[in-house]
């Protein structure tokens, strides 16, 4: 029961992650023809199989930092900076997806049998090429980013934070090198969070000693 009652500020997660599947789910199903997002810059980017490691990383990347703020920060308010920005993130990109069905049609004809060739096969088999906009693993990297840049209890402070911001760089590259987005995803995700940062991180100055407080409220 006090374990309940320490962390009961984390309820939203499962909560809020059972609703996304679920609307994501619904997206990927529904019989919609989409809009195709091609830019020429991005027949410009090479395919790159080895990027297959960062994109993959991403989801342990993101479940990390979520737990690290959840349950091993001290700071709530960094908490709620952080779960926030991804629930905002991620119910924008469902609301666009639901009225503006996207897609791409950037994926090569792959080549070859290595190991990094087979995953990329199988990240094309789970993942459709289909609800693309505004990029999700580029919008919670940078979120997840942010929120460990802007942190400063960490044992190893500089190297955690140049690590975090190595792996971030990695797996943005990773989402155009592996025909995953469009220039046009990555640069929808990067004004996303912008405005994130704008609402949590940086709010007005008459907010600015309770802005999570008055959030909730």
């Amino acid at each position: 029961m006090n374990f309940l009652k320490k962390y009961q500020h984390t309820w939203i997660i499962p909560i809020y992650g059972i609703f996304y599947l679920w609307a994501f789910q619904y997206l990927e199903q529904r019989n919609v023809k989409p809009h195709i997002i091609h830019m020429k810059l991005d027949d410009l980017i090479p395919f790159c199989e080895y990027f297959i490691v960062p994109y993959f990383l991403w989801f342990a990347y993101i479940a990390v930092t979520v737990i690290y703020f959840s349950f091993i920060n001290k700071s709530k308010q960094e908490y709620y900076h952080l779960v926030f920005s991804l629930a905002v993130g991620m119910t924008t990109f469902l609301v666009v997806s639901y009225f503006y069905p996207n897609g791409q049609d950037l994926r090569p004809h792959l080549e070859g049998n290595s190991v990094f060739i087979q995953l990329v096969r199988y990240l094309y088999h789970i993942d459709t090429p289909t609800n693309i906009l505004p990029s999700i693993h580029v919008f919670n990297s940078v979120a997840c980013c942010i929120a460990v840049l802007k942190h400063k209890d960490f044992i190893h402070e500089k190297l955690v934070k140049i690590s975090t911001f190595v792996l971030t760089i990695l797996i943005i590259l990773a989402t155009v090198l592996l025909k995953q987005h469009t220039l046009v995803d990555v640069a929808a995700a990067f004004a996303l969070n912008a405005i994130c940062y704008q609402m949590f991180y940086n709010p007005h100055p008459a907010r600015a000693k309770q802005p999570i407080r008055a959030f909730i409220k």
